[in-house]
């Protein structure tokens, strides 16, 4: 195997162990809306780690999940998911609700 070789696939297992570190520090939620509520409403995750947060909807009917703090705005159609990616956040409790049922589909991230 030439040097370069060499060099390439030491590069290459360095940043596959850089990427599947990345990979291993997301904190992974979830949540669904049934009934037009969150469930669970409140969800926990760790402070300045990258989130990514599924949300279900086992409604029939779409419902947008949104939320000024966390900069989200996503609709989600009747009986599908999505996962949407949240920044690393630092302490704190952040309001997350369903606009189009803002009444009753309201939750809370807490991160700590």
């Amino acid at each position: 195997m030439s040097y370069l070789a060499k060099i390439y696939l030491i590069g290459a297992g360095l940043a596959s162990m850089a990427f599947g570190s990345a990979l291993a520090q997301e904190a992974s939620l979830s949540v669904s809306i049934k009934d037009h509520r969150f469930s669970p409403a409140e969800i926990h995750a760790p402070a300045n780690t990258p989130i990514v947060l599924t949300v279900k909807n086992l409604d029939p009917t779409p419902e947008e999940f949104e939320s000024k703090p966390l900069r989200v705005e996503k609709v989600i159609a009747g009986g599908a998911a999505t996962a949407i990616r949240i920044r690393p956040l630092g302490p704190g409790k952040y309001r997350f609700f369903g606009d189009y049922h803002e009444d009753t589909a309201e939750g809370f991230l807490i991160v700590e």
